[in-house]
């Protein structure tokens, strides 16, 4: 294996450097498939003839783009990678491909049935990554996430989302009301997941056309200038009683529900 070294020389501070650690299996094969971030060098279990498939794809997708392979004892990289799940598997590469709010703008403008997804100051880079592998697996045009006050595009999201917010546009903004407002304009209707005396239950709302879904932050929901920005506030009904849901199990219900009507 030319970039293949058999023992790990180097101490988790130096090598984080000048990129993130993406780790577990689907998000660094993901981060290779979407090819969006520079990668520099890649962690992997040491060379077995007869290997895990997943792990053979990933070794030979890395020595196609000469990207350096190492092999890491487990507590080390436990370490680098702050203990998240890694199951022997990280990448170094660049931060998070944020793309301009514009290019989601244009997307819109540019399909009718478009849909949009805003993050409203969640901060459970668990619920942010769930969102995403949602939002990915639904056709989500671009999700749009505030600068402050919110989670961004961490390696832990990124591990929630299995890899699937590699293949989606993520927008960072200033104010998401403005940008909202700015979606508007070009067609977009807002709903946003609330409870309330104006909340409609979700089945109820046309979701037909260009179609926002506005998502609030965890125990605190809608903040009142992002509510009052949407067109519509929908419930999702709880007949046994539970207060609520995960914000990323209750937008995976909506987004389906938007598809569901669209046949």
């Amino acid at each position: 294996m030319e970039h293949e070294n058999r023992k790990h020389r180097m101490g988790p501070r130096e090598m984080v450097s000048g990129g993130e650690w993406i780790y577990g299996r689907n998000p660094v094969e993901e981060v290779l498939a979407a090819g969006r971030r520079t990668a520099t060098e890649i962690v992997l279990p040491a060379y077995a003839k007869g290997e895990d498939e997943q792990i053979a794809r990933i070794r030979e997708e890395a020595h196609a783009r000469r990207i350096v392979v190492r092999t890491m004892e487990r507590d080390r990289l436990d370490k680098l990678v702050r203990f998240g799940h890694h199951q022997g598997v990280a990448i170094k590469a660049a931060g998070y491909p944020y793309v301009g709010f514009d290019e989601i703008l244009r997307a819109v403008e540019e399909d009718e049935n478009a849909i949009v997804v805003v993050l409203d100051h969640l901060e459970d880079p668990q619920n942010v990554g769930s969102i995403l592998r949602t939002a990915c697996a639904a056709g989500v045009a671009g999700v749009i996430i505030p600068e402050d006050r919110a989670c961004g595009i961490t390696p832990a999201a990124v591990r929630a989302s299995a890899g699937g917010s590699e293949h989606i546009r993520v927008a960072h903004v200033v104010n998401i009301v403005r940008a909202m407002e700015d979606l508007k304009e070009a067609g977009v209707w807002f709903t946003g997941l609330d409870f309330g005396d104006d909340a409609k239950t979700y089945t109820d709302i046309d979701f037909k056309g260009r179609a926002g879904l506005v998502v609030g932050a965890e125990g605190e929901g809608l903040s009142r200038l992002v509510r009052s920005t949407c067109d519509f506030v929908a419930e999702l009904p709880m007949p046994g009683g539970f207060e609520s849901l995960n914000a990323g199990v209750a937008t995976a219900i909506a987004l389906y529900e938007i598809l569901r009507q669209r046949g």
